[in-house]
Order: structure tokens, then C-alpha cells, then sequence
């Protein structure tokens, strides 16, 4: 599968899945644009690893709408046009109801920024430059407790994933008739830094809960990214792909 000359941004590109991605677009030709918060090097290291001419990293806090708009902004003004806009960023922290109202709060709101708010914006304006060019894809990495709910210390998190799976719906059935084809990946715990805790801690729990008896990687998720890329899923616009190795069927 080639992707020359598909221009393609992926926010979280540092690490986990969002790296996996991008290795997976560059090493078939595409040009991406490698978003980061914080862990530029390791950015800058995957850029470098394939042809960094074609490829840069940007720099965004996803949690405020000036840089959010900047993000997007500086893409195009680099790369002057997008294909498919991959929005994988995102943050699973903890909150429980014996917080206060106040540190409850903090959670909930820096999830739905970060989850919800930042993609949102950015559907927003890929849209506008998409309806201009005559399509493009968005590429929506959700969660399977977007269906299934999330445990008691996740409400923000599983709120925040059923709204982004409910925005990437819309978006396939309101703006295919402008081209734009939308996808939405719905992962289960997946071997990244940010479940490292509770793969840790219950392990063996989250492996016997799948029909593989194994967590899935990053690595697996990848491919099917590149392939809705490729154009070549486009008639599936607005399903839902599991990546949770069976935990739903076992």
C-alpha cells in the first residue's frame, strides 16, 4: 500500500498509538504532520527515523482553543493541503466521587478538553478545508467504553468517548455528500504509557477478559489506520472498527 502524497495529521504522535500510526503512514510515503505536547524528542526521533524532509513535528496544548486553531492553522500553512486528519490524543485519568467537587471537576474538564473539545474544533475546521478540496477522512481513536461504559473511576473518560463516537457519526452522515468519509477505531486497554498502571496492577485480569488472551499493541491498531488512508475503506464511512482482541465476543 503506497501513501505518497497524502498529507496527514496525527495528534499524540509521541508515543503509543499515535506513534505506531505514524510509523505505519511514513513507512508507506505519506507526509505527516507529528503532533506533540510535551515529548518533542521523542517525535522528532520518529521523524527522523523515516524521510524527516517530507514530515515535522508541531507543538499544541490541547486543552486551549488559541493553540488547538494554531495547530490546525500551521498544518496547512506547511503542508498547504490535508487528506485525513487522525485524531488519536488523549488522557485517561482517575477521578472518584470521594474527591472533592472541586478536583472532580478538574478531571472532568481537563478530559473533555483534551478528548472531546480539541477534536471537536478540529472536525470543525478539517471540515471547512475539506468541503473546499471536495473531501477528506477523519480518523477517530475511540475507546470500547464509548459502548460499554467505563469503570467507576473513569466517568469523565467513557463520557468524553461516547461523545467523540457520536461526533465521528455525524460527521459520516452529514458530510459525505461533500466527500468527507469518517471512521471511528474503539481499542481496548492497549500496551501504552498511559495504561501502563492498570496493566500492571491487573494484568491478568484484562487478558483473561479477551478471547486472544492478550492485550492488544499498538503495532495491531496501526495497519488499519494506514489502510482507512488508503482510501480504500472508504463505503465503510461511520463504522465502528473493535480493536480489544474479543473482549466483546469472549
Amino acid at each position: 500500500m503506497n501513501l505518497e502524497n497524502q498529507n496527514i495529521l496525527v495528534t499524540g504522535a509521541s508515543q503509543g498509538i499515535g506513534a505506531a500510526i505514524c510509523e505505519a503512514l511514513l513507512s508507506q510515503g505519506a507526509q505527516v504532520a507529528l503532533h506533540y505536547h510535551q515529548n518533542r524528542t521523542l517525535a522528532e526521533q520518529l521523524r527522523a527515523a523515516f524521510d524527516g524532509s517530507k514530515s515535522f513535528t508541531i507543538k499544541a496544548n490541547l486543552e486551549l482553543q488559541g493553540e488547538v486553531e494554531n495547530l490546525f492553522k500551521g498544518v496547512i500553512s506547511k503542508m498547504k493541503y490535508l487528506d485525513t486528519l487522525v485524531l488519536n490524543a488523549g488522557i485517561f485519568e482517575p477521578h472518584t466521587i470521594s474527591d472533592t467537587n472541586e478536583d472532580w471537576w478538574a478531571v472532568w474538564k481537563k478530559t473533555m478538553a483534551i478528548n472531546l473539545d480539541a477534536p471537536g474544533l478540529l472536525t470543525k475546521m478539517a471540515l471547512e478545508h475539506f468541503k473546499s478540496r471536495g473531501g477528506g477522512r477523519i480518523i477517530y481513536i475511540s475507546s470500547r467504553a464509548a459502548f460499554r461504559g467505563e469503570t467507576e473511576d473513569y466517568l469523565g473518560y467513557g463520557a468524553s468517548k461516547g461523545g467523540l463516537t457520536s461526533l465521528a457519526r455525524t460527521v459520516a452522515r452529514s458530510y459525505g455528500q461533500f466527500g468527507v468519509k469518517s471512521f471511528i477505531i474503539a481499542p481496548g486497554f492497549t500496551q501504552t504509557a498511559m495504561a501502563a498502571t492498570t496493566i500492571a496492577q491487573i494484568g491478568e485480569v484484562l487478558r483473561n477478559e479477551t478471547a486472544l488472551k492478550e492485550i492488544t499493541k499498538p503495532e495491531d491498531i496501526a495497519p488499519l489506520v494506514a489502510f482507512m488512508c488508503s482510501g480504500k475503506m472508504d463505503h465503510a464511512t461511520g463504522s465502528v472498527i473493535d480493536m480489544n482482541a474479543g473482549s466483546y465476543v469472549h
